[in-house]
């Protein structure tokens, strides 16, 4: 699963980014005009408001989940979340977790 995730972590920068960054070329930091692209209809509006949920469920997980475990580093995925979005956080932190569970499977096994 390590694998897996980490793939995942990498295609959840690689992907938004090979969008937005020729986008930022074309535009510049222009904020006024990303956001009223990103809200121009219905459906892109659906869109942003089911990331935006999906991220604030994400970070209280990571947070919940992260100190009831115990693993250590949970702001990187936190701020996966908040730079590039759910899909790099949620790989992120999952991955973390797994390296977590091994190390706490290693040390029961010792």
């Amino acid at each position: 699963m390590k694998y897996f995730y980490g793939v995942l972590s990498i295609l959840g920068i690689a992907l938004p980014y090979m969008e937005f960054i020729p986008w930022i070329g074309e535009n510049g930091f222009n904020l006024t005009l990303l956001l009223n692209e990103a809200s121009q209809n219905r459906i892109s509006a659906f869109a942003w408001l089911d990331v935006l949920v999906s991220a604030v469920v994400l970070i209280g997980f990571i947070i919940y989940e992260g100190k009831r475990v115990g693993i250590k580093y949970k702001w990187i995925p936190i701020l996966g979340t908040l730079t590039v979005g759910v899909s790099l956080g949620l790989p992120l932190f999952l991955l973390l977790r797994e390296i977590h569970m091994d190390k706490m499977k290693d040390r029961k096994s010792n």
